[in-house]
């Protein structure tokens, strides 16, 4: 079977626009989590959140296409534009049908049903309602980008929460194993608006402390919850035969990868994340000692802290494998983070470094060897991703270097 490979990165990141800015910045250990500016949070508990600095819709995209989309919309376009430019292929010159765009999203409609109900109380306009507002933007950010590109191949949307930038890109693999030869995939996420806010504390999950230092500490004992961002990565996916044909370069191969859900809660039957990895490892056609690194989903819930890290310990042994947590830089993407932890091993691969948690004091009682303090310099040719939806998505994918 002909293997998946990342041909090119597309990266929108509360520490970094661009993908240069993303890794020079998270090895440098800068942190894109400060107090919320997109609107006043200051009446709400929780206040911070990882924003993507600097983004001027007008520089990256053309004017006739900022009426009709939202920010979350405008990342995606701006991410799937250089991550196509990365990868050295202008859409149009493919043929009829052979790429596609398969992405996530989780959370990105409530900006634009916030930007309905403010029209509806400044302006009487017509009431949309929240799953039209969800339709609206999985449809436009996967359909903006199928149509800007001329991608006419297979499109789809996953929602999965967190765990949905890992399976689009799973999603997109199968396409790419049944004769497509190039699909843009990944997440680009976030819900930094009023609505969106009150919505993500029903959660429980989100950490209320005002210090940007001490708010997101997955791992730790002092972990209290996540800080929420926006942004993420979107990849170029091809089969390995048309990007040798091209002379495209390659980050890396997508080897395995496996989802589960958890059982319903008070059952006794146990969590699925373990077996999510194994079978993701298996599908790889590897075994746990050929991994070089895990990159964790890192809840920064206590109990999530504690289940993950059990499952990977499972796997891998106490303190078997490196555990890296750069999301530490840039809170929790939704949708997006999943599809940016893969682009950070991919670089991880590339580069020989693992890049460290900031912030974080390891709870000894996790017994996980958790990357802190500087990145580690190391042979990396095989990275792990885990990612966790709320309600029980489980996703694991194995990278490696396809050399």
């Amino acid at each position: 079977m002909t293997a998946t490979v990342v041909t090119g990165l597309g990266v929108t990141s509360p520490n970094g626009l661009g993908t240069d800015a993303y890794w020079r910045a998270t090895l440098e250990g800068t942190s894109g989590i400060r107090p919320v500016s997109r609107f006043d949070a200051t009446r709400y508990p929780a206040r911070l959140a990882g924003e993507v600095p600097g983004f001027v819709p007008q520089d990256h995209l053309p004017s006739r296409l900022l009426p009709g989309t939202d920010h979350m919309t405008r990342l995606a376009l701006t991410a799937g534009d250089w991550a196509l430019a990365d990868a050295g292929i202008t859409p149009g010159d493919l043929p009829d049908f052979a790429a596609g765009v398969i992405t996530a999203a989780s959370s990105g409609g409530f900006e634009f049903g916030q930007r309905e109900l403010e029209n509806l109380w400044s302006k009487g306009s017509k009431y949309v309602s929240a799953y039209q507002s969800y339709a609206w933007f999985y449809a436009v950010n996967t359909g903006q980008l199928s149509i800007r590109n001329g991608m006419r191949g297979p499109s789809g949307v996953v929602v999965s929460d967190q765990a949905g930038g890992l399976d689009a890109i799973a999603h997109a693999r199968r396409q790419i194993r049944k004769g497509i030869a190039l699909v843009v995939s990944g997440g680009v996420d976030g819900s930094l608006c009023p609505w969106g806010w009150v919505a993500q504390m029903a959660s429980d999950r989100m950490s209320t402390r005002a210090d940007p230092a001490r708010a997101y500490l997955p791992f730790d004992r002092d972990a209290q919850g996540h800080v929420p961002g926006e942004g993420g990565a979107l990849v170029i996916l091809e089969n390995a035969e048309h990007a040798r044909e091209r002379g495209a370069h390659v980050y890396g191969e997508i080897a395995g990868y496996a989802a589960t859900t958890d059982p319903r809660p008070g059952s006794g039957r146990p969590l699925g994340l373990n077996r999510a990895i194994r079978l993701a490892i298996a599908d790889a056609g590897l075994t746990p000692g050929d991994i070089d690194v895990v990159f964790a989903d890192a809840a920064g819930v206590r109990e999530l802290d504690e289940a993950e890290a059990e499952a990977i310990n499972d796997v891998f042994g106490e303190r078997g494998v490196p555990v890296s947590v750069p999301k530490t830089m840039t809170g929790r993407l939704y949708s997006g983070a999943a599809s940016l932890d893969a682009t950070a091993a991919l670089l991880s691969i590339r580069d020989g470094l693992i890049p460290a948690a900031v912030n974080v004091t390891p709870d000894p009682a996790h017994r996980l060897d958790l990357v802190t303090g500087t990145p580690r310099p190391a042979t990396v040719r095989t990275a792990l991703v885990v990612a966790r939806g709320y309600g029980g998505f489980n996703s694991a994918m194995v990278l490696r270097d396809a050399d």
